[in-house]
C-alpha cells in the first residue's frame, strides 16, 4: 500500500510538471492565437490574446509583433511601430516584425523604409506569404502595379489559395486598364472566400469600368450585404446608379455613404454633381463647399462647382474655380475645357 501510494504521488508530481511546463508556453499560445485572428481581420480579439500574450510574458517578440498589426488596422501607426521595435529588439530575427513596420511605413508614404523593411523580412522568411502581398500594397499605393504583379504572383504560388492575392493582383490588373483579367482574379477571390466583402465591391468597379452597371450592381449589393456599415460599396453604387440615369437612388447611396463616413469629400462632390444633373444648383454648391472644405485639392469639385456657379450667372466665382481646376489637374483634356470656360467667361 505504501508502494502503491508513491507511486501515485510520483504520477501526480510528473502530471503536475507537465501542466505546468504546458502553462510555461501560454504566452506563445495567445500570440499563435493572435495570428490567426489577425488573419481572419478580428483585430479586437487578436489585441485581447496580444495584451495577455505580453501580461504572462513581457519579452514575446510574436505578441508585440502581433499586437503591431492590430494597432495598424486601427490606423494608430505611432503604436504599431513602437511595438516593432519593440519586437525586433527582443528577436531580430522574426520576419514578421520587420513586414508589418514595413507595411506601416508604406501607408505613411514611407517608402524607402517601407521596401528595407520588406526585404529583410523576405531575407530571413522568402516562404511567409503575407510578406509579398503587403509589399504588393505598398507598390501598389506608390503606382507601381507591374511590381505589385510580381510580388503576387509570388504570394500565389506559394499559397495558391491565398484569396487576399488573387485580390491584391485583380486591382493591379484593373489599375494597368486589364479589366476582364482583374475580375477572373475577383472570381477566384470570392470563390476561395465568399465573404469577403471588398472583393464584390473591387469587382463591381471593374463591371462599371466596363460599363456593365448592371452587374457592378449586384456585386455592390453583395459587398453591402456582407458589410452594412462600409461606406464605399454605397458611393460605388451611387455612381452606377447615376450612370443609369436613376439620380434619386444614386442620392439616396450617396447619403448613406455620407452618414458613414462623415470626411467623404468624393460622395460630397458626387452628390452634388448629380443635384446638378437634377437642376438643384444651389444644393449642388452647397456639396462642393463641403466637398472642397474637406480636401481642398480636389480638383473636381472646383470645376464642378464652377459649373453650377456659371449656370447662376456668377462668372466671378466660377472663372475662381475654374482657374484654380487648371492648378490642381495634369489632365491637358480637363484642362482645356476649363480653359475654354475661361475664354467664355472673359468675353
Amino acid at each position: 500500500m505504501y508502494r502503491t501510494g508513491i507511486i501515485l504521488l510520483l504520477a501526480v508530481t510528473l502530471l503536475t510538471g507537465t501542466v505546468l511546463a504546458a502553462c510555461g508556453h501560454t504566452a506563445e499560445w495567445h500570440a499563435d492565437r493572435a495570428y490567426e485572428l489577425c488573419n481572419q481581420g478580428r483585430y479586437d480579439e487578436a489585441m485581447e490574446e496580444c495584451n495577455k500574450a505580453i501580461e504572462l510574458n513581457p519579452d514575446c517578440a510574436y505578441a508585440y509583433a502581433n499586437r503591431a498589426r492590430c494597432y495598424s488596422s486601427e490606423e494608430q501607426y505611432d503604436l504599431a511601430i513602437a511595438d516593432c521595435n519593440r519586437a525586433i529588439d527582443l528577436d531580430a530575427e522574426l520576419a514578421l516584425s520587420y513586414s508589418v513596420r514595413g507595411r506601416v511605413y508604406g501607408e505613411r508614404g514611407q517608402w524607402e523604409r517601407a521596401f528595407a523593411d520588406f526585404n529583410n523580412a523576405i531575407e530571413l522568411d522568402p516562404n511567409l506569404v503575407h510578406i509579398y502581398t503587403q509589399r504588393a500594397e505598398v507598390y501598389g499605393l506608390q503606382g507601381q502595379f507591374e511590381q505589385a504583379l510580381v510580388d503576387c504572383n509570388k504570394a500565389i504560388e506559394l499559397d495558391p489559395e491565398h484569396a487576399g492575392a488573387y485580390d491584391l493582383r485583380g486591382i493591379a490588373y484593373a489599375s494597368l486598364g486589364e479589366l476582364e483579367r482583374a475580375i477572373e482574379d475577383y472570381d477566384e477571390a470570392i470563390q476561395l472566400d465568399p465573404e469577403h466583402a471588398c472583393v464584390y465591391n473591387n469587382r463591381g468597379r471593374a463591371y462599371a469600368n466596363l460599363g456593365q452597371f448592371e452587374r457592378a450592381i449586384e456585386d455592390y449589393d453583395e459587398a453591402i450585404q456582407l458589410d452594412p456599415d462600409s461606406a464605399l460599396p454605397y458611393y460605388n453604387r451611387g455612381l452606377a446608379y447615376r450612370n443609369l440615369g436613376q439620380l434619386q437612388w444614386a442620392i439616396d447611396d450617396y447619403d448613406e455613404a455620407i452618414r458613414l463616413d462623415p470626411e467623404f469629400a468624393e460622395a460630397y462632390n458626387n452628390r452634388g454633381s448629380t443635384y446638378y444633373k437634377l437642376g438643384q444648383l444651389e444644393q449642388a454648391i452647397e456639396d462642393y463647399n463641403e466637398a472642397i472644405e474637406l480636401n481642398p485639392e480636389l480638383a473636381m469639385a472646383y470645376y464642378n462647382r464652377g459649373l453650377a456657379y456659371k449656370q447662376l450667372s456668377r462668372e466671378t466665382e466660377a472663372m475662381a474655380d475654374f482657374e484654380k481646376f487648371v492648378t490642381l489637374t495634369d489632365n491637358p483634356e480637363w484642362i482645356e475645357w476649363a480653359e475654354q470656360w475661361i475664354e467664355e467667361l472673359n468675353d
